[in-house]
């Protein structure tokens, strides 16, 4: 079981869209990694996104190939600025839950999860990207088990 977590597609300038939704760019990379992850037959049970638009899209588009058991929902707490920590509280690692959300938050939250600090960047993610947070017995805390990346740059 496992927790991935995904920082949203490439998005539009705010002067083309006001609420910033997936660029042409965003989508077609979005469905990229979906398919190989799909291959790869990653299973989601459920898919948890931040309520802006951008973040929206791309939970709409991994869930039309990853095909979770769940439904999407949308969820208070995952904006750029908002507390780890009191987010932390109530996510369960052993649902197969994939977040799809923002930078900041993402990386502070990913750092709290695997060194027990929202400050220690542990992953540097990339749009349209999905990092898998797991469990393993001998470990306490959970680790990077693997990462699609749009690019390897």
């Amino acid at each position: 079981m496992a927790l991935y977590v995904v920082q949203h597609g490439k998005s539009l300038p705010k002067a083309e869209d006001p609420e910033k939704g997936l660029s042409a760019d965003g989508k077609m990379e979005t469905e990229r990694i979906a398919g190989v992850a799909k291959g790869y037959q990653v299973k989601v049970s459920r898919i948890v996104h931040s309520g802006k638009k951008r973040a929206r899209e791309t939970a709409e588009i991994l869930a039309s190939l990853l095909s979770p058991a769940d439904s999407l929902e949308p969820r208070n707490g995952m904006n750029p600025l908002d507390d780890v920590r009191t987010f932390a509280d109530s996510l369960e690692l052993d649902k197969n839950v994939m977040l799809v959300g923002h930078l900041p938050f993402l990386e502070r939250l990913t750092g709290l999860i695997v060194c027990g600090n929202p400050d220690q960047t542990v992953f540097k993610l990339q749009n349209s990207g999905i990092l898998c947070l797991d469990r393993l017995p001998e470990i306490k805390n959970p680790v990077i088990r693997w990462a699609l990346m749009p690019s390897i740059r």
